[in-house]
C-alpha cells in the first residue's frame, strides 16, 4: 500500500466533486482540471493492485508452475515495477514533459493490462483441462509480455501523475494544493483497497464452457476496463491542464556531476596532487560549489539506503509466499468466505488504522517520557517487526505442515483400500502389510509402500489372492467390489498435481466420482466444486436419484457408486475421504500482518519524512528514485533466494529472512548511531554566503515582494473604481 503521510479531508473531498459540476475554470477554489487526474489515479490504482492481487495464483495455478517459480517471477515483476519510475522521471523531466508521459506510458500501460486478460482466455474453452494448452509456450510469451508492457507503464507515469496534479494549482491555492494531495493519496489507496477485495471474488466465479475453469480472463479483464477509462478520463481533461515544458532531469545532472569526480579522482590518483577532503570535491574544475555540496548531503542519506532493500525483501512477500500459504488454510469466517488473495487486504485496513494511532498517540506518549525516539531508531524497530512478521509466519506454517498430506516419493507408491463387500476383510498386501477393513469402509490412511509389484490376499472363503502393479509416485486405490473375485486398481491422480491443483487451493475443492454398474467400471475426470454445499443428480434412462454433500477447503473425495445406486435413492453411494479438508485457519495469519503493517508505518513512511528532511529541494526527485531502488532490489533478493535457495522446508525459509533482517537492522542502527542530522537549507545559505550568491538570492526575493505589493496595489485601485 502506498502512504504519503498525509490524511484526507472527507470535507474537502466532497466540495471538490461538488466543484466538478460547475463548468468554470476554477470553482471553489479548485482547478476543475483536477477532476480528471484524481480519478485518473483511482482507475489506475485500482487496475495495478487488482491485477498484482491474484498474480501469483495466475502463476502457480493458470500456468502450473510450482511455488518458488511462481515466487520468483511475481517478485521479479514488481522489481522492474519500482526501476521504471527513473525511466519515467528521466523521459518527463529532459523530453516529453509530464503530460505526454503520462498519455504515452498510460496506452502502453492499457495495452499490457489487455494482453494479460487476453492471455488467460485460452484454457477457458480447453476441454482437457487436465493437460497442458496446445499453445502453451505462446500462452505464457503473451503473459510476460503483458507483465513487462505494465511494468513500463505504471512505473513510467508514477513520478508524473502527482506532480502533474501539482501543476495545475496557482500560487494563491496553497491551501487548496494540500487538499488535493490528500485526496489524491485518498483515491491511491482507495483504489487498492477495492481492487483487493473485488478482484479475487472475480478470480473464483466460474465462468466459461467448463464450470471447473476459474475465471482469471475476468480477474484481469476488469483492472484492464479500469486502466482503459483512466487513459480516456485523463485524455478528456486534455483542453483545461496546464501543461509545463521539460525543465531538465536533476537526476541525469547528478549522475554526470558524480561521474566527473570519480574520473578526475581516477585521472589525478598520483600522490603529487593534494588530497581532497570528500572524493566529490573532484569535481569542483566544472561543477558549481553547491551542486557538488548538494550531491554530498544526499550521498549520506544514499548511504543509509544500503541496507534497507532487506526490509522490502520481507515486507513485499505479503503478495507471493503469504498468498501462497493462505491457500493451505481455510477461509471460512461463518458468515462469509475469505478467499487467500483477499487477505492482502488486511495490509491496508491496518495502515489506515495504525497510522493515526502512532501520529497521534504512540509517538508523543514515548517522547513525553524522555526517549529520543529518533527517525532512525524509528526504522530499526520497524525492521525488528517485519523480523517477527516473518517468524509468526514460520509458527504458522508449522502448523500448517501438520495437517497436510503426505504424498508419495518418486521412488514410493501410496495405496488405499476401499471395501464394498458385505463383509469385514483381512486385506494382506505383500510383502508385509495388513489391514482389518470393516464392510463398506476404507482403509484409514494410505498406505506407502516402496514395491512397485505387490500381490494382494483376501480372507474369504476360499482365499482371493491378485497381482497387481503400482505406479511410482502416485496414489491409488483398490476397490473390493461386492464381487471380491473382481477387485481392481484405480490411479486416484497424481501426487504432484495434486499438490499443484487441489490440495493447495482454498478457494475450491476436489469431487473425485467413480462408477461401477456390475462388472463395468467408469471413471470420470476430477470435477472442481465450489465450498460449501453442493447438490448432485445421477441419471441412466427414466431413472434418477439426487444427493448432496458439503465440501470443505482442500479436500479430496472419492464417490464410488453401485449399480443398485436407484433403487436405494442414491442411499448406497459410498463416500471416501482422500484428504482432509483444511484446518488451520486464515485468521491465524492476521497477527503476522498486523506485525509487517507495524513496521511499515515505523520504516516506510518515517524513511520518507526522513529522508526529505535530510535532501535538498532541488534533489528530493533523486531520492525518491533511490528510495524506490531499494524496493526493487528487495524483491531481486527474494527472486534469487527462491530460486537457489531451495530450503525443504517453508518455515525454514521464513525464519531465514527473519534471520537475515535481524542482521541487516543491527548494521543499520550502528550506521544510525555514527549519522548527524543536517539542517540543508543551513548549509545551503552558508555556501552561497560564501560566494556572494546571497545579496543576489536577497535582490531576487525583494523583487519578486515588489511585484507582489505592485499586482496588490493594481488590485485595490480596481476595487475602488468599480465602487
Amino acid at each position: 500500500m502506498e502512504y504519503d503521510g498525509v490524511f484526507p479531508n472527507v470535507y474537502s473531498l466532497c466540495n471538490v466533486c461538488l466543484c466538478v459540476l460547475v463548468q468554470t475554470a476554477e470553482c471553489c477554489g479548485y482547478p476543475i482540471s483536477i477532476f480528471f487526474i484524481v480519478v485518473n489515479e483511482f482507475c489506475e490504482r485500482f487496475s495495478y493492485y487488482g491485477m498484482r492481487a491474484v498474480l501469483v495464483l495466475y502463476f502457480r495455478y493458470f500456468l502450473l508452475w510450482d511455488d518458488d517459480l511462481a515466487t520468483s517471477i511475481y517478485h521479479a515483476f514488481v522489481a522492474l515495477c519500482y526501476l521504471t519510475p527513473i525511466l519515467g522521471a528521466i523521459i518527463a523531466d529532459s523530453w516529453l514533459g509530464k503530460f505526454k508521459t503520462i498519455i504515452y506510458l498510460s496506452i502502453v500501460y492499457a495495452i499490457g493490462q489487455v494482453t494479460m486478460a487476453v492471455s488467460t482466455i485460452h484454457d477457458i474453452t480447453d476441454a482437457n483441462r487436465d493437460g497442458t494448452p496446445d499453445n502453451f509456450t505462446f500462452h505464457t510469451a503473451l503473459s510476460m509480455l503483458g507483465l513487462v508492457l505494465i511494468a513500463l507503464g505504471t512505473g513510467g507515469i508514477k513520478p508524473c501523475v502527482a506532480a502533474f496534479g501539482g501543476d495545475q494549482f496557482q500560487e494563491h491555492q496553497s491551501r487548496q494544493l494540500n487538499t488535493f494531495f490528500s485526496v489524491f493519496y485518498l483515491c491511491i489507496n482507495a483504489g487498492s483497497l477495492l481492487s483487493t477485495l473485488i478482484t479475487p471474488v472475480l478470480r473464483a466465479q466460474e465462468c466459461g464452457i467448463h464450470t471447473q475453469q476459474q475465471c482469471y480472463p475476468l480477474a484481469f479483464g476488469v483492472p484492464a476496463a479500469l486502466m482503459v477509462v483512466s487513459l480516456v478520463v485523463f485524455i478528456s481533461g486534455s483542453g483545461m491542464y496546464i501543461k509545463t515544458d521539460p525543465e531538465g532531469n536533476i537526476m541525469w545532472s547528478v549522475c554526470k556531476c558524480i561521474g566527473f569526480a570519480i574520473k578526475n579522482r581516477f585521472r589525478h590518483r598520483s600522490s603529487r596532487y593534494p588530497k581532497r577532503e570528500h572524493w566529490m570535491d573532484w569535481a569542483d574544475e566544472k561543477y558549481d560549489k553547491l551542486l557538488i555540496a548538494q550531491i554530498k548531503m544526499v550521498l549520506k542519506v544514499l548511504f543509509l539506503y544500503i541496507p534497507l532493500p532487506m526490509f522490502w525483501t520481507l515486507f513485499d512477500q505479503k503478495g507471493s509466499r503469504w498468498t501462497l500459504q493462505a491457500t493451505t488454510m481455510t477461509g471460512d469466517f461463518g458468515a462469509f468466505i475469505l478467499q487467500p488473495d483477499q487477505m492482502q487486504t488486511v495490509n491496508p485496513i491496518l495502515i489506515l488504522t495504525l497510522v493515526p494511532i502512532m501520529d497521534r498517540l504512540i509517538f508523543p506518549l514515548i517522547q513525553k517520557c524522555g526517549l529520543n525516539f529518533s527517525p532512525l531508531k524509528r526504522m530499526t524497530v520497524g525492521m525488528l517487526f517485519a523480523a517477527m512478521a516473518f517468524v509468526s509466519a514460520a509458527l504458522v506454517q508449522i502448523e500448517i505442515d501438520k495437517t497436510l498430506p503426505n504424498f508419495p516419493s518418486s521412488s514410493e507408491s501410496q495405496l488405499k483400500v476401499v471395501n464394498i463387500y458385505n463383509r469385514t476383510l483381512n486385506v494382506t498386501i505383500s510383502p508385509n502389510e495388513h489391514l482389518l477393513i470393516d464392510s463398506f469402509e476404507s482403509s484409514a490412511d494410505y498406505v506407502t509402500l516402496d514395491h512397485q509389484d505387490i500381490s494382494v490376499s483376501l480372507n474369504t472363503n476360499p482365499v482371493i489372492t491378485k497381482a497387481f502393479s503400482l505406479i511410482k509416485g502416485e496414489r491409488q486405490t483398490l476397490i473390493i467390489p461386492s464381487d471380491p473375485t473382481i477387485m481392481y486398481m484405480v490411479s486416484v491422480h497424481q501426487a504432484n498435481m495434486v499438490k499443484n491443483e487441489f490440495i493447495n487451493s482454498r478457494k475450491i475443492v476436489v469431487a473425485y466420482s467413480k462408477v461401477s454398474t456390475g462388472d463395468q467400471r467408469a471413471t470420470s475426470n476430477y470435477t472442481l466444486v465450489s465450498h460449501g454445499k453442493r447438490d448432485f443428480v445421477l441419471r441412466h434412462g427414466e431413472q434418477w436419484c439426487e444427493f448432496s454433500r458439503k465440501f470443505g477447503f482442500g479436500a479430496s473425495y472419492t464417490f464410488l457408486i453401485p449399480s443398485t445406486v436407484f433403487s436405494t435413492d442414491c442411499a448406497s453411494i459410498i463416500e471416501v475421504e482422500d484428504m482432509k479438508p483444511n484446518s488451520v485457519h486464515m485468521a491465524l495469519q492476521i497477527p503476522q500482518y498486523f506485525l509487517i503493517t507495524t513496521g511499515e508505518v515505523m520504516f516506510s513512511v518515517t524513511g520518507l519524512q526522513f529522508s526529505y528532511s535530510q535532501a535538498p529541494k532541488n534533489m528530493k526527485s533523486v531520492l525518491q528514485a533511490g528510495w524506490l531502488c531499494t524496493n526493487a532490489v528487495g524483491n531481486i533478493i527474494v527472486l534469487i533466494v527462491a530460486e537457489l535457495g531451495k530450503l525443504p522446508k517453508q518455515w525454514a525459509e521464513y525464519v531465514l529472512f527473519a534471520s537475515l533482517l535481524v542482521a541487516v537492522s543491527i548494521v543499520f542502527s550502528i550506521m544510525a548511531y555514527f549519522y548527524t542530522y543536517i539542517d540543508p537549507a543551513e548549509i545551503e545559505a552558508q555556501i552561497r554566503k560564501e560566494q556572494g550568491l546571497e545579496s543576489e538570492e536577497k535582490e531576487k526575493e525583494t523583487l519578486e515582494m515588489e511585484e507582489i505589493d505592485e499586482s496588490q496595489k493594481n488590485d485595490q485601485e480596481v476595487k475602488q473604481t468599480k465602487i
